[in-house]
C-alpha cells in the first residue's frame, strides 16, 4: 500500500491512539485525520520514550553551559575522548550520494505555504532553477498545528508531483490553478525544528514531543520510501545544534527511523547548521559523530550572529555593534566561515555558505544595486572555498549561480584558524540608526507573525525568526550594559520606549494615509506592544517561545504617556 494511503486517524475516531498517546480534542482535526495514523503515532511514541530523557539531558546541560558563560567563562573546544577521536583520527564521511553532488544554490522557504513551495520547486520567468530546495518547519514557519500539518500534506504532495496552489479570483483577473512540473526539480531538502522546541499538540505520558523529531519522523516515515523508489536522497537539514553530543542524539533518531523502514544505514543524509557559537567550536567533532548520515555542514550566519550575543550577553567587552555592521568580513565570521570549510573538506563533506535574504526592490536601479551586492557576497563565498549558498527569493538564483562555475570545491581546504579567533570582539558602531532597525524588525516580524507568517519581505529584505531574535538580544544587550550611542545618548528602557513609538508611528502613517483596515492598523499597534515588551524583559529569554496556538508568550505592556497612541487596553486586544 502506498504510503499516502495509509488508514488515518478519523476526525473523532472513538478507537485511541496507542496507549499513552494523546491528541487533545482540539487538535483532532480533519488535517490531522489526514497526516496522522495509527501506525505512525506508535513509532513517534517509541522515538519518544528512547530518546527524550536523553533531549532532556542534553537542554540542561545547555542550561548549566550558559551559567558559565554568564560568569564569564568563554565556550571552548571539548574536550571528552569522542571529541578527540573526532579531531585527531583519520576519518570520512560516507561517501555522498550523487543527487547531493551539486548544490551550487539553494533556496529556502516555509513549508506551509504551497505557492512558495510551488515557486521554489520550480523554474523562474528567467528560465533558471536552484539546485536544491530547503523546505522549512523551522524559521520561516510559524509553528501553528495548522501550518505543520499543512507543511506536512505540502511535503508529500511535492514528493509524489501533485503539488499545486490555486491563485484566487479577483476583480480584475479570474482564478488560476498552478501545478508542480515533476519532470524537472531541484534535490529536495526538509528543514526541521531546533532540539530546543517542543510539539505541543502530540502528548506522550502528557509529555510533548520533541518537535524536530516530530518533523524529521513524520516526514521520513511519510516521505522516505517514495523518495527512494525515486532514486531521491531523503535530505534534510538540522538547526540550532551546540554540541556534538546532541549530534549524536541526532545520530540516534536517523539509525532509529532507517530501522523502523527497512532501510540501510546512510540512506537518510543531513546537513548540520553550525549557526551557534558554541557548535563554531566543535564543528569537526559535531560532523564526525553524524559521519555515517552527513552530507555537510552549513554557514547559518543570521543565527550565528544571535547566538553570539546571546551567549555572551553578559560579557561587557563582546558587546557587538549594529546588526548592519555585523557581517562576513569580521574576523571572527569569516575565520567561523573559514573552518568550516576547513572541516568540511577534509572529511569529504559540502561546505555550503550562508543567506542572501534580499527581496526585489520596487525600482529598477534599486534592483541591480542588489543584484550587484548579492554577486559579491556570493563571489566572495565561493572565492573562500564554499560548495554553494542559500537565497531566500527566486529573483536572485541566477545571480548566485554566476558566482559558483563547479559543481563543488571538495578539492579546496583554506588552512583553519585558531579557535580563539571565532570568539567575537565587542565594539561599535552602536548607533541610533541601528537602534531603530531592530525595532523596526520586531514591529514588522511580530505582525506577520499574527497573520500566520514567519517569515515577512520588509524594508527589501526578507525577515524570519533569526533576525527577528537578531535585533532582540541586542538591543537587550545594549540595554544590559548601557551603551552609549554615537550621539551621546545612553539606551535606556525610556529611550527604547520612545524608538517604539515613534517607529510605529512612522510604519502607520503611510498605512493611514492610503486607507488601510482598521484590523492591519491595529495588528501593528498590538505587534509594537508586543515587540517593545520582549526588547525590554528582565531576565530575557533564551529564544522566543511559544504558546500552543503560536503566539508569543508574553503580554505587551503600557508604556505610560510616550506610548499613548501605540498602547492597546485590554477590550481592543481582545
Amino acid at each position: 500500500m502506498p504510503q499516502s494511503a495509509k488508514p488515518s486517524l478519523a476526525l473523532g475516531e472513538a478507537i485511541a491512539p496507542p496507549s499513552g498517546v494523546e491528541l487533545p480534542a482540539l487538535f483532532r482535526t480533519e488535517a490531522a485525520s489526514r497526516v496522522l495514523d495509527v501506525e505512525t503515532l506508535g513509532r513517534l511514541e517509541r522515538l519518544h520514550r528512547k530518546l527524550e530523557p536523553i533531549r532532556r539531558e542534553l537542554l540542561f546541560c545547555r542550561t548549566e553551559r550558559q551559567r558559565h558563560w554568564d560568569q564569564g567563562g568563554l565556550p571552548a573546544a571539548p574536550s571528552d575522548a569522542e571529541a578527540r577521536a573526532g579531531r585527531d583520527s583519520e576519518w570520512q564521511i560516507a561517501p555522498l550520494p550523487p543527487d547531493l553532488l551539486r548544490r551550487r544554490v539553494e533556496i529556502t522557504g516555509p513549508v506551509d505555504d504551497a505557492k512558495m513551495v510551488l515557486n521554489m520547486l520550480s523554474e523562474g520567468a528567467d528560465g533558471l532553477m536552484a539546485d536544491a530546495a530547503m523546505l522549512d518547519f523551522e524559521d520561516s514557519m510559524r509553528p501553528t498545528w495548522a501550518n505543520v500539518l499543512r507543511g506536512h500534506e505540502n511535503l508529500l504532495a511535492a514528493v509524489e508531483g501533485t503539488l499545486e496552489y490555486r491563485r484566487p479570483a479577483t476583480t480584475s483577473r479570474p482564478a488560476k490553478t498552478y501545478r508542480l512540473d515533476s519532470s524537472r526539480t531541484p534535490t529536495l531538502m526538509v528543514r526541521c525544528r531546533g532540539l530546543h522546541l517542543d510539539e505541543p499538540h502530540v502528548l506522550v505520558d502528557g509529555q510533548p514531543l520533541s518537535a524536530g523529531l516530530f518533523d524529521m519522523a513524520l516526514a521520513f516515515l511519510r516521505c522516505g520510501r517514495t523518495l527512494v523508489a525515486q532514486g531521491r536522497t531523503p535530505a534534510f537539514y538540522v538547526p540550532k545544534i551546540e554540541s556534538h553530543q546532541e549530534a549524536g542524539w541526532w545520530s540516534s533518531l536517523f539509525r532509529e527511523l532507517e530501522v523502523m523502514e527497512g532501510l540501510p544505514t546512510g540512506t537518510l543524509r543531513a546537513t548540520f547548521l553550525i549557526e551557534t557559537l558554541p557548535a563554531a567550536m566543535q564543528m569537526e567533532e559535531i560532523l564526525y559523530r553524524v559521519r555515517l548520515h552527513a552530507a555537510g555542514l552549513n554557514v547559518g550566519r543570521w543565527d550565528k550572529i544571535f547566538s553570539d550575543i546571546r551567549v555572551l550577553m553578559e560579557h561587557p567587552d563582546r558587546v557587538l555593534g549594529d546588526r548592519a555592521t555585523l557581517t562576513m568580513d569580521r574576523r571572527w565570521m569569516h575565520g567561523y566561515a573559514q573552518r568550516l570549510i576547513n572541516v568540511c573538506h577534509r572529511r569529504g563533506a559540502f561546505a555550503m555558505g550562508g543567506m542572501s535574504a534580499l527581496t526585489p526592490g520596487q525600482s529598477g536601479q534599486k534592483r541591480e544595486a542588489q543584484r550587484a551586492g548579492v554577486l559579491a557576497d556570493k563571489q566572495s563565498e565561493a572565492a573562500l572555498g564554499h560548495d554553494g549558498c542559500w537565497v531566500s527569493h527566486p529573483y536572485f538564483i541566477g545571480t548566485a549561480l554566476a558566482a559558483f562555475s563547479d559543481d563543488h570545491q571538495l578539492d579546496r581546504i583554506p588552512e583553519a584558524p585558531p579557535l580563539d579567533v571565532l570568539l567575537p570582539e565587542g565594539g561599535g558602531p552602536y548607533t541610533l540608526e541601528g537602534l531603530r532597525e531592530n525595532v523596526r524588525v520586531g514591529i514588522a516580524y511580530l505582525e506577520g507573525w499574527e497573520r500566520g507568517r514567519g517569515c515577512v519581505a520588509w524594508d527589501d529584505r526578507m525577515e524570519d525568526l533569526a533576525t527577528l531574535e537578531i535585533s532582540r538580544v541586542q538591543t537587550l544587550q545594549w540595554l544590559r550594559h548601557a551603551v552609549t550611542l554615537q550621539d551621546g545618548r545612553t539606551v535606556d528602557r525610556s529611550l527604547v520606549e520612545e524608538v517604539f513609538a515613534k517607529e510605529t508611528e512612522s510604519i502607520l502613517d503611510p498605512l493611514v494615509a492610503t486607507g488601510a483596515s482598521s484590523h492591519a492598523i491595529k495588528r501593528f499597534r498590538r505587534a509594537a506592544a508586543t515587540a517593545v515588551a520582549l526588547y525590554t524583559e528582565t531576565p530575557p529569554r533564551p529564544f522566543l517561545s511559544l504558546l500552543e496556538d503560536g503566539r508569543v508568550e508574553i503580554e505587551p505592556v503600557s508604556w505610560g504617556a510616550v506610548s499613548r497612541n501605540i498602547h492597546l487596553d485590554h477590550e481592543e486586544r481582545t
